[in-house]
């Protein structure tokens, strides 16, 4: 463990993040964490842990951390949509060479359902952006 501990500590939850500060100022050195607030970063949100009063400072980082956690989120969602590109093409691979007449039954209606939902969802959207784009 580094020497600087950050003075905030972000415990990550499904929709935003408990924030504590840490606190190592004490008589035993241990680390102390105080929970001051949680944060969500579905409806933009701050509550206070308690009777804690955040400060223009705590409030500060907690946004920035949300907009960071937020930029993260989003950077991990085009990623995997390109490994689903990618698990597409081997997909289509291993059925026009390995795979066999049984392991095809298995899972050609499934493929076939889900292909088609996510086309025509791509297809209304993106004729949705054709018909903005002439307005």
């Amino acid at each position: 463990m580094s020497a600087e501990l950050p003075e905030f500590y972000f415990r990550v939850r499904e929709n935003g993040a408990t924030v504590f500060r840490v606190d190592t100022e004490n008589r035993q050195r241990r680390i102390e964490m105080s929970e001051i607030a949680m944060a969500n970063i579905r409806n933009g949100q701050i509550k206070p842990h308690g009777d804690h009063e955040l400060s223009e400072e705590e409030l500060e980082v907690i946004q920035d951390w949300m907009n960071e956690r937020l930029a993260v989120i989003a950077t991990r969602d085009i990623d995997d949509i390109y490994r689903a590109i990618d698990y597409l093409n081997l997909t289509t691979h291993w059925a026009q060479t390995r795979a066999e007449e049984d392991q095809l039954e298995e899972v050609t209606d499934a493929l076939l359902l889900a292909m088609h939902d996510l086309r025509t969802v791509l297809v209304r959207k993106k004729a949705d952006r054709l018909m903005k784009g002439r307005e």
